[in-house]
């Protein structure tokens, strides 16, 4: 059988990946591409070859240190390691299931705090208003966060030119997205 025909029957989060965003961990021949040109990868713990390696391995001691590393959250899904991959593996689609995967198992990274509570702000906005509301964003950021100095001076000089609404334009079909946000929490 070859790579292109592997399937996996298994628990293991590469079967789990494979079927959720139809990512095959095992096309991956570790040429390194995605690692050399993610922009973030030097900051994480283990950069995208080594996620697809972990993965590979169809371990569930690599499967916990996926879910719980620091890396799928530090993804910005730039697409740079699509882009460049021989196999056209699409790892940032992978990056965002992990990324689901490890909330909805209560996983996160302690080092991904700010960035998970940027994330649930920014959803937030969204699921309130149909679009994003930038102060009630910085706001619940700031709450959850408890970064409540960090740039605090730039709050008024972004009002002051307009940058920065006191109050929310929201979007006449609210309920579409209700029904959208319905429909991927039952996901």
């Amino acid at each position: 059988m070859s790579n292109s025909e592997h399937h996996i029957e298994n628990n293991s989060l590469a079967a789990k990946v494979e079927k959720a965003v139809e990512v095959i961990a095992q096309k991956c021949y570790q040429c390194g591409k995605c690692s050399a040109g993610c922009p973030v990868a030097e900051d994480m713990d283990l950069p995208p070859s080594m996620v697809m390696r972990l993965l590979q391995t169809e371990n569930n001691l690599n499967d916990e240190k996926i879910l719980k590393s620091h890396s799928v959250w530090l993804c910005v899904t730039c697409e740079m390691c699509l882009s460049r991959c021989p196999m056209e593996i699409d790892i940032p689609s992978m990056m965002d299931y992990l990324r689901q995967k490890s909330r909805s198992e209560n996983k996160q990274n302690a080092k991904a705090k700010n960035i998970i509570a940027f994330h649930k702000s920014f959803l937030s906005s969204i699921k309130h208003t149909g679009r994003l509301y930038e102060l009630g964003l910085i706001l619940d950021y700031k709450r959850q966060s408890l970064n409540m100095t960090q740039d605090m001076t730039l709050g008024p000089k972004m009002m002051s030119r307009g940058k920065l609404h006191l109050f929310p334009e929201k979007i006449k079909d609210l309920a579409h997205i209700a029904k959208i946000f319905k429909k991927t929490n039952k996901q």
